[in-house]
């Protein structure tokens, strides 16, 4: 059975990774943007969407055509922010607290690439993209770009795990590792 200390501690590991790994990503949408002139998805769009969902409303055709909502943007970058720490802690629900104390590549690259599953099944089809981006102009590149995102949002999940693990050691936090 888990203390508090233990849900605090996977709070805390489950940010610091999850804000690491998708600050990341963000960093790979600059880079991909500047070398190959690809714009990234706008997280206006998936402020919008999300403030549709909570009034009912899954599906658009597509997304851009619905009437903007006040704040869209900023929930939008805060939804894919609050993402990214959901998958840390599906991270650290599998493979536990001590996986910050060891990070490894490979559970870090399985949950990343896994979490491709939420814009191919949930966020793309809701945006009215369809399944797996098959309603977009070029699928199949479509969904080589989300999977190697999704596959760098992996690696910043190993790369935060070892600065977490560091910064949390550096802190003295709680004995940590």
């Amino acid at each position: 059975m888990f203390e508090a200390a233990s849900y605090t501690s996977y709070l805390v590991c489950a940010v610091l990774i999850g804000t690491g790994a998708t600050a990341v990503m963000d960093i790979w949408a600059v880079v991909r943007k500047r070398l190959l002139g690809m714009t990234s998805l706008d997280y206006a769009l998936v402020g919008r969407w999300f403030v549709y969902l909570t009034r009912g409303r899954f599906r658009h055709h597509p997304i851009a055509a619905s009437p903007p909502v006040k704040g869209e943007r900023l929930i939008g970058w805060v939804v894919h922010y609050l993402t990214g720490i959901l998958f840390a802690a599906v991270l650290l629900a599998f493979w536990g607290l001590g996986w910050v104390c060891r990070p490894a590549l490979g559970p870090a690259l399985i949950v990343g690439v896994g979490s491709v599953v939420a814009p191919f099944f949930l966020i793309q089809p809701g945006m009215g993209a369809g399944i797996v981006a098959s309603r977009t102009p070029r699928p199949g590149v479509a969904r080589f770009h989300s999977l190697v995102t999704h596959g760098v949002f992996g690696l910043g999940l190993y790369v935060a795990g070892w600065v977490a693990k560091w910064l949390l050691i550096a802190l003295q936090w709680r004995s940590f590792c």
